[in-house]
């Protein structure tokens, strides 16, 4: 009787990685959707402890509302998948990962980007869970 995941694709047996971000975090969108710096304001499928503010890695789905950006974007609450994270991140092999800033993507409710391009590199660990972004990035770490 488990909860079906609705959005991206199937959730792969996934390491933890350190959460980098959180509610009230601002992250830069790396896609050409029209919207340039979002906000954090809820993170999906996370469970945790009452009164903890829900928590955000690479590959996390959020909830986001558009602060810098075109006109019409400003102010709407969408959704964004986190690509690059500037804490440091294990990987199971003993490397380590760190990117300059915190990047996101804007998404559909159905995963799929709203932008056609991204701007500069995502981690392997958001290319994995949402293959159409693997597809238009550049470059994938």
């Amino acid at each position: 009787m488990g909860t079906r995941r609705k959005m991206g694709a199937k959730r792969m047996s996934r390491h933890r990685t350190s959460y980098g971000l959180q509610n009230g975090s601002r992250i830069q969108i790396a896609d050409n959707s029209g919207a340039k710096i979002a906000e954090i304001i809820n993170v999906d499928h996370y469970k945790g402890r009452q009164r903890r503010l829900p928590k955000a890695t690479l590959g996390s789905i959020c909830t986001v509302t558009v602060k810098k950006g075109k006109p019409e974007m400003r102010g709407n609450i969408l959704k964004a998948v986190i690509v690059r994270q500037k804490m440091i991140v294990r990987r199971l092999d003993g490397t380590r990962l760190r990117f300059e800033d915190n990047a996101g993507v804007i998404v559909t409710n159905e995963g799929e980007p709203k932008g056609t391009q991204i701007s500069g590199p995502i981690a392997r660990e958001a290319a994995e869970l949402f293959p159409r972004l693997a597809s238009i990035s550049s470059v994938i770490i």
